[in-house]
């Protein structure tokens, strides 16, 4: 664990202030400073003081690649301990909170270490500099620093994939098409759906469920390659039959699984079968009388929660269901 600097580097322009009580710095060092200025305690460290995990190099590629999208790539600011060796010198007695801090000797870096790695790849590939915001502390003990890693990785709360997939929805097709089939009045997922992930009475299929449901009924076809407004056409139609045709186990999720995730992924797999026949590519078109007469015959099928499915789950009993499924039809 190398903590020294070939020299003492200075960055302009740095706020300083208190974080309960702790003096903390604010400020934007460029990133040929960046990379150099701070350093990471592995967890396997001999002082037994060490608490980072190994960097995945896929984190940190991906985050090179999502940098490579220009102005809107924004990233939030690293975590660093000065651990009492950067100093701040303010520029005069007008503004005593704004000034120079000079860094003696690496700071601990706490949390961005793919990020700092991802700019790493970037600018290397790009021969570039960017500006890489930073918040430090000026001193917290080792026993501190532990504390604080393991509060922001395991009690800060991720937003989900859900709200992930709804916040993306206007760059990605499919996550266009799971929202819609959420917020249409006219879907049959309309009263069933959660944007956010959050289940509740009655709404137990999270737009991630929603997500995985579309990818499947459309997965290895050329359906993929369709507008996204014809992918939603087509989930409308094949979900809309289902429910039409078993109204009761549709709006029953206590005593029938055919809205359980298990059953929904089935059903899905069962319709992309079904379109690789129904579905023409010359007129754009499904064959909607044949396949409704087709999905008929799911009456045949004990939906029930206590009959020959009470025990079918995950993805392989979706599998299992969905052959049963194709033979009947």
């Amino acid at each position: 664990m190398v903590d020294y600097l070939p020299s003492y580097i200075a960055i302009e322009n740095v706020l300083q202030f208190k974080i309960r009580g702790r003096v903390a710095y604010q400020g934007v060092a460029s990133s040929d400073i960046a990379l150099i200025f701070s350093f990471s305690k592995p967890f396997n460290h001999p002082s037994g003081k060490g608490y980072q995990r190994p960097i995945s190099k896929k984190r940190c590629k991906d985050f090179a690649s999502y940098l490579s999208k220009g102005d809107d790539s924004l990233y939030t600011p690293i975590l660093l301990n000065g651990r009492g060796y950067w100093e701040f010198q303010s520029y005069d007695k007008t503004r005593p909170n704004l000034g120079r801090l000079l860094c003696k000797k690496k700071a601990s870096l706490m949390d961005g270490q793919h990020r700092l790695s991802g700019i790493g790849e970037y600018v290397k590939e790009t021969n570039s500099i960017l500006n890489v915001p930073f918040l430090a502390f000026h001193f917290l003990d080792e026993d501190e620093e532990i504390k604080f890693f393991d509060v922001i990785n395991t009690k800060a709360k991720g937003i989900g994939t859900s709200l992930s997939r709804y916040l993306n929805r206007d760059n990605d097709d499919i996550s266009w098409v799971a929202t819609q089939l959420v917020i249409m009045p006219e879907s049959p997922f309309y009263k069933k759906g959660t944007l956010i992930g959050k289940r509740s009475r009655g709404k137990h299929i999270t737009l991630q469920n929603l997500f995985n449901l579309v990818n499947l009924l459309i997965k290895d076809s050329k359906l993929q390659d369709l507008p996204k407004e014809k992918i939603l056409g087509i989930s409308l139609f094949f979900f809309t039959t289902i429910k039409e045709t078993l109204p009761e186990a549709w709006e029953d999720y206590t005593n029938f699984k055919l809205t359980h995730i298990v059953g929904l992924k089935a059903l899905s797999l069962v319709g992309n079968e079904m379109l690789k026949n129904y579905y023409s590519f010359q007129t754009n078109q499904i064959d909607s009388k044949r396949m409704v007469r087709k999905l008929l015959n799911l009456k045949v099928i004990d939906w029930s929660t206590d009959g020959g499915l009470k025990y079918i789950k995950g993805n392989s009993g979706a599998k299992l269901l969905a052959n049963d499924i194709l033979n009947c039809l």
